[in-house]
């Protein structure tokens, strides 16, 4: 059965022009993402935003404008669905308490599920280091700009 995976993401751009980078792995597979993941059945686009940020990055965020739609066919990397994604740029209430990382993959702990999160100037944004095709259509809009 082909069903469609909608999915939500949010490009936070801090003062210094860099985006806050997700690097995950589960069951042993690793990315580089935005923060942001699957909408929930009942759920509105921005109410998923907000609670995926709340889940991911204990922090509240505020929906400045719509950024990008998938807008080519993108197969899911872990199951039969096609992956439509909506990316808005976000900013956040209050300062994030985040562990930042300087280097891709840099997990604290092991597990099947990690995450790290790192500021990435975006200038300096490599597209290859960034996992998901839709994801690297977006890291090449940030760079042409901002």
């Amino acid at each position: 059965m082909s069903y469609f995976n909608v999915r939500v993401y949010g490009l936070l751009i801090n003062a210094n022009n860099e985006v806050l980078v997700s690097d995950e792995e589960e069951h042993g597979i690793r990315f580089s993402k935005f923060p942001g993941g699957g909408l929930e059945f009942g759920e509105g686009l921005i109410d998923g935003l907000k609670r995926e940020f709340l889940e991911e990055c204990n922090a509240e965020i505020e929906v400045i404008s719509h950024f990008y739609t998938t807008d080519f066919f993108e197969k899911s990397s872990f199951n039969d669905s096609q992956v439509i994604s909506v990316y808005y740029l976000v900013k956040e209430k209050a300062p994030l308490k985040l562990a930042f990382k300087n280097k891709i993959y840099d997990f604290d702990g092991d597990g099947d599920m990690l995450q790290a999160f790192r500021w990435v100037a975006i200038k300096n944004l490599d597209v290859d280091e960034i996992t998901f095709r839709t994801d690297k259509t977006v890291a090449q809009l940030l760079k042409e700009q901002f």
